[in-house]
């Protein structure tokens, strides 16, 4: 099974900006859909936003389309996500996925991901 392993994650305060990092291990990452979900204490974890296998298409939740980027870079085995103007209900464990095998299907459901990275956290303070 592939191996993910995300980095980049911290203490940061309202408004700030974050960069997450997600490096995959083995030969076909440049053809899988990768996305990010990210879980709060007490709740589900929730989509955040996903990249296609082809880098050519993006989707976002709602609460963070216009703060948050997500791109790929397949010569690194690496997605990233930038998170920008944060606020302190961004506050989770934030998790990498990588998607099915050259699925068209953007990676924004539990049910879509074939690996999850080990989560790393993400703190916003007031």
């Amino acid at each position: 099974q592939v191996q993910l392993v995300e980095s980049g994650g911290g203490l940061v305060q309202a408004g700030g900006s974050l960069r997450l990092s997600c490096a995959a291990s083995g030969r076909t990452f440049s053809k899988y859909g990768m996305g990010w979900f990210r879980q709060a204490p007490g709740k589900e974890r929730e989509f955040v936003a996903a990249i296609s296998w082809t880098g050519g298409s993006t989707y976002y939740a709602d609460p963070v389309k216009g703060r948050f980027t997500i791109s790929r870079d397949d010569a690194k085995n690496t997605v990233y996500l930038q998170m920008n103007s944060l606020k302190v209900e961004d506050t989770a464990v934030y998790y990498c996925a990588q998607g099915m095998l050259y699925s068209d299907y953007f990676v924004s459901h539990p049910a879509a991901v074939s690996s999850w990275g080990q989560g790393t956290q993400v703190t916003v303070s007031s």
